[in-house]
């Protein structure tokens, strides 16, 4: 059973930084693609930021330039660094693992196309 655990988040001041991380058990972790989604109260979930198995990153635009995803295939483990957080970026996070293969990064944007979720962790960024 594949297992995704997420920690990292807290209470930042805008224009602080975080890093999120996710530890992955059980599958086969270098050959999934890993993603980053996160939630804001009365939103709906938004893609963040993806890295395939190749190692290609992709970015939603309001995080490009702000936010990096990073991946340890010998740890298990995806981050996200992110900097000059700002209020808007409240929401919890989530990181999401998905066996399909695809060289369009758009493919990933989609949460339907993930197999595996973590429970999210909590980013509060105050003003």
């Amino acid at each position: 059973q594949v297992q995704l655990v997420e920690s990292g988040g807290g209470l930042v001041q805008a224009g602080g930084s975080l890093r999120l991380s996710c530890a992955v058990s059980g599958g086969t972790f270098g050959e999934y693609s890993m993603g980053w989604f996160r939630q804001a109260p009365g939103k709906e979930r938004e893609f963040v930021a993806v890295i395939n198995w190749r190692a290609s990153t992709y970015y939603v635009g309001p995080v490009s330039g702000r936010f990096t995803i990073s991946r340890d295939n010998a740890k298990n483990t995806v981050d996200l660094q992110m900097s000059s957080l700002k209020p808007e970026d409240t929401a919890i996070y989530s990181c999401a693992a998905a066996r399909g293969k695809s060289y369009i990064g758009s493919y990933y944007y989609s949460g339907g196309h993930y197999d595996y979720w973590g429970q999210g962790t909590q980013v509060t960024v105050s003003s």
